[in-house]
């Protein structure tokens, strides 16, 4: 079990990224956040097995058909199971 923290850069804002991020840790049963950032980057926060978390992460960089992912920061820790289910943040 491993943790993920997530910064997704590119046009990744007002087009739905944040959902359709959830939907996809759910798919996953994944748990965490996916959060818009002031600079216009979203945040992603999950927690889960390294195979479904390593999935995510493929996901997050490829985007939505709509969104241009120009670069993503990935940073891997151990799980801290501080959540209960994946939220989008606000």
């Amino acid at each position: 079990m491993v943790k993920v923290h997530i910064i997704v850069k590119g046009r990744v804002q007002g087009i739905c990224y944040r959902s359709h991020t959830k939907k996809k840790a759910d798919e996953l049963l994944l748990v965490g956040y996916v959060k818009n950032l002031f600079d216009g980057n979203v945040e992603v926060v999950a927690e889960g097995p390294k195979e479904k978390v390593d999935e995510l992460v493929e996901y997050c960089m490829q985007g939505l058909d709509r969104a241009y992912v120009e670069d993503i920061d990935i940073e891997y820790s151990d799980e801290e199971e501080e959540f209960e289910g994946f939220e989008i943040r606000y």
